[in-house]
């Protein structure tokens, strides 16, 4: 004999996608601090991938008062964000931080778990 359930389709309550960037905390402090300091109240971290670097792919931030046409808009750890739809391809997942390194060097560091491979500096990928 055979029996057969009735299941209804798996539903989740209305909630947004994941960001597909996040920030530490010191990188939203680090980013909090050049508006500020910048005097770009209002301004969002526009995270992006752009051609170029050793590796075929390289990271841009920039500060930008306005979001473009199809961005993803979001905040992180109180930075707002917008990241267009291309480079949201390499993004999910990515995280940014800040380090200071022991010789007086800082800098924000990338960790993408999309990236088949990373050039020596950490500043470009290839997927």
């Amino acid at each position: 004999m055979e029996t057969t359930q009735n299941v209804a389709p798996h539903t989740s309550p209305t909630s947004e996608p994941p960001p597909p960037v996040r920030l530490s905390d010191k990188a939203a402090a680090m980013v909090k601090e050049t508006i500020e300091r910048e005097n770009l109240q209002g301004s969002g971290l526009r995270v992006a991938v752009v051609g170029g670097g050793c590796s075929g792919f390289q990271y841009s931030l920039d500060l930008e008062k306005e979001q473009r046409a199809g961005d993803f808009v979001f905040e992180v750890n109180g930075v707002r964000c917008f990241v267009d739809p291309m480079s949201s391809m390499y993004l999910m997942g990515v995280e940014v931080d800040y380090v200071e390194g022991q010789f007086g060097q800082s800098g924000f560091s990338f960790k993408n778990p999309n990236a088949k491979h990373t050039c020596g500096c950490g500043s470009s990928f290839s997927a």
